[in-house]
Parts: structure tokens; C-alpha cells; sequence
């Protein structure tokens, strides 16, 4: 068994990721979007594949080669097109990967194929404030009941890529201070948690699982650089560069919920003032709209409140959009992204939140960038973090899940 923090590549799920920029990079860069394509649209000829990602018929055949023999890809002949040719299709030897997305107050467990399709997936609520090792017990159980439902021997799961809304120092799989689940703060989830499932484990920040998802299972395996955001009871980034997930130095990257927005505004949970998370979280949301009502206010309620044209909520959005497109304007002002893909449980308001998102940007960007720059609500709502935890796993090489 082993445990590990998570370097998750978007490139060959046998391979580790390659150091951005590199030429390994780019061939790992193209062989995601041969796997994008055969997740996709099934077993395909080299020809085919060629058309459908752009690359040459000749870089086509050479990625194929190697991801043949690696164990990714089978090939097989055809002449479905009327002249001979090479099938090829993600080998599915009846492995499981398995993505858990842990949050305040939820669990969501999914499994997955080599092929990339999802076998099985269940979510269930959480009370807030559980400890790490509830969260654990709720996991093991809930996983142990998918297998059984989709009748998956434990011996088929290669491993388990985890999300945690908060800081992870990579070096030691250790939840840091200012997560949003402060109970697990300074507990070492990597070895908790390969202990208890008795299986390969994988951890990261689930904004950086959301935003593997993205190129990974989402419509977006061709972009190069991009940042993902997650709104949630916190805020958090991951980031895309030169199609690798940037990780900085000890792993902890794209805090955006605590990057300054008001110098004189509310004391935040990780000791500054005036953070992101302060005026945009759907817990400030909440705690604003609340004083308009006696009933308790959860996150779905601001979606159902705005789509029917509530006043107050709509302006608390507003609010909240512009400061978040500020914030990330600061961000694409770095690393002048291609897309900005928003998620977590508020993707259905829709252009409710992406107009003053927009908005935000647009007024705090270089203009080049802001006006470059696409935003788009992202396209797989609340699994995006176990889908991510899921392609953690089939990115790792073999040696590692032996």
C-alpha cells in the first residue's frame, strides 16, 4: 500500500507528469486529448483521432505506439472505414479508480474505469463540524457500498484521489491552518486515510481536483491554461499552466478566497481582513440574506431564491460576482489564462453570477486580458471534485498503485 500527495498529470494515466514546458509535457498534453477523445467518442482509428484533436496523423501514431505499450490504448485492425486501418480504444481491464470530494457539510464518493467512464457515484450530507475520522468512517462505508451495488471486488481498486476544501502541504499530506474544516486541521490525512481504506490514496485541495476535472472529463481538454474557481463556504483556485496543475512550492496554490479584497473589511477565518471569502463564500451570502428571513438558509436556497427574482439576492450575487471577478483579475493579470470556469454548488444561477463576474474582470484587468479572457460556469456541478479525485488516480504510474 502507499499513500501519496497528488501530482495528478493530464497527460497518459500511466505516466507522472512532466516538467511544464518540456517537450514530455507537450507529448503528455497531446496524449490527454487522444484519452479526451476516446472517452468521448469511443474506439477510433488513428485517422480519426487525428481529425478530431488537431495533430498530425504522424504524432498520432507515435503517442499511440507508446500508450500501447504502456497498457493505456489497445489496438486492433479495422475496415469499418472501407480500407484497412488501426482501431484504437482505452483498454478497460475491469480496474476501478475511485474519486472522494469531502466538504463541510458533504461526501460524494465516485468510481471510474480506465476507459474514464463513471461506474458508479453516490453523494450524502454531512453534519459540519465532523472530525477527520467521522469524515473517514462516513468514506469507507459509503465506498464499501458502491462496490458492493456495482458487485467490484475490492482487489479491482487501483486507489483513491481525495478532495479536502483547504490547504494541503504536500510534503507531509497535512491539512494546514485556514481550512474550512478546521477539525482536520494538523492531521496527516494521507496516512489516516491509507490506514483505513488499505489502498493507494492520493490528496489535494479539491479546487485543484475541480480544475483536473475540467480537462480531464470536461469539455475543456485543449486548454492550455486556465483557472478554476470553486464557490463555495470558501473560495479556492486551482490553476492550469502549460497544461500541468501548478502546485508553487509546498503545494499551496490558488487561495484565492484570502487574497485582500476590502483593508477594512470583516476579520477572516485565516486571521487577515478583508479576504475574498469575507464578501463572496455563500456563507457571507447566508449570514446577509438571513437577516431578511427566520428559516434557515442553506446554499440551494440562494439559487432557488435568485432564479425567482428575489431582490435581495440578486443584489448579494451581484455583490459577491464583482468581488470574485476582481479577484481573479488580479490573477489573470499573472498568468493571462484562456478560460476562467466557475464551479461549486452555485453553477446553476447561471449568467446571474457569470455577468458580474464578468463584470468584475473586465474592470480590474488589463484590458487585452479581460477581454481575451472567456468565463463560463463549469459543466459537471457538484462531481467535479470526485471526478477530479477519480483522474488523479488513473494519472499515477503503474509502480506507484502496484
Amino acid at each position: 500500500m502507499s499513500v501519496e500527495s497528488a501530482a495528478p498529470s493530464r497527460s497518459n494515466p500511466r505516466r507522472a507528469p512532466a516538467k511544464p514546458g518540456s517537450q514530455s509535457a507537450l507529448r503528455q498534453s497531446n496524449e490527454q486529448r487522444i484519452v479526451q477523445a476516446l472517452a468521448t467518442g469511443g474506439p477510433q482509428t488513428q485517422a480519426e483521432l487525428a481529425r478530431q484533436t488537431g495533430l498530425s496523423t504522424a504524432t498520432v501514431s507515435n503517442i499511440v505506439r507508446g500508450m500501447s505499450r504502456s497498457g493505456t490504448v489497445t489496438t486492433s485492425p479495422t475496415t469499418s472505414s472501407g480500407r484497412r486501418a488501426l482501431s484504437v480504444a482505452l483498454n478497460d481491464d475491469g480496474s476501478v479508480a475511485v474519486g472522494i470530494d469531502i466538504g463541510r457539510r458533504h461526501l460524494r464518493v465516485v468510481l471510474a474505469g480506465p476507459d474514464y467512464r463513471v461506474l458508479g457515484e453516490e453523494a450524502i450530507a454531512l453534519k459540519a463540524g465532523h472530525t477527520a475520522a467521522e469524515g473517514l468512517d462516513a468514506a469507507a462505508e459509503l465506498l464499501d457500498r458502491l462496490l458492493a451495488e456495482q458487485g467490484i471486488p475490492r482487489s479491482s481498486v487501483l486507489g483513491a484521489g481525495i478532495g479536502i476544501p483547504g490547504p494541503i502541504d504536500r510534503r507531509s499530506g497535512t491539512v494546514v491552518q485556514g481550512a474550512i474544516l478546521p477539525e482536520w486541521v494538523g492531521i496527516n490525512i494521507l496516512e489516516t486515510f491509507g490506514k483505513r481504506l488499505g489502498i493507494p490514496v492520493f490528496i489535494d485541495n479539491d479546487a485543484n481536483l475541480g480544475a483536473l476535472a475540467q480537462v480531464t472529463w470536461g469539455p475543456h481538454s485543449s486548454v492550455e491554461n486556465l483557472i478554476f474557481v470553486k464557490v463555495g463556504s470558501g473560495i479556492g483556485a486551482g490553476l492550469i499552466l502549460n497544461g500541468s496543475l501548478y502546485y508553487g512550492n509546498v503545494g499551496i496554490t490558488g487561495e484565492l478566497g484570502h487574497m485582500t479584497i476590502n483593508e477594512h473589511g470583516l476579520i477572516c477565518r485565516c486571521g487577515n481582513r478583508g479576504c475574498l471569502e469575507t464578501v463572496a463564500s455563500t456563507s457571507t451570502m447566508i449570514s446577509l440574506l438571513q437577516r431578511t428571513t427566520d428559516r434557515p438558509l442553506m446554499a440551494p436556497d440562494i439559487v432557488r431564491l435568485a432564479l425567482r427574482g428575489d431582490t435581495a439576492t440578486l443584489r448579494v450575487i451581484d455583490d459577491a460576482g464583482l468581488a470574485i471577478g476582481r479577484a481573479v483579475a488580479h490573477v489573470a493579470n499573472l498568468i493571462n489564462p484562456e478560460l476562467i470556469v466557475l464551479g461549486g454548488s452555485l453553477t446553476d444561477l447561471g449568467d446571474i453570477l457569470l455577468d458580474p463576474v464578468r463584470r468584475g474582470l473586465l474592470r480590474h484587468a488589463v484590458p487585452v486580458v479581460g477581454e481575451s479572457t472567456t468565463v463560463c460556469m463549469g459543466s459537471l456541478g457538484e462531481r467535479a471534485e470526485a471526478l477530479g479525485g477519480a483522474a488523479v488516480v488513473l494519472s499515477q504510474p503503474s509502480s506507484i498503485l502496484g
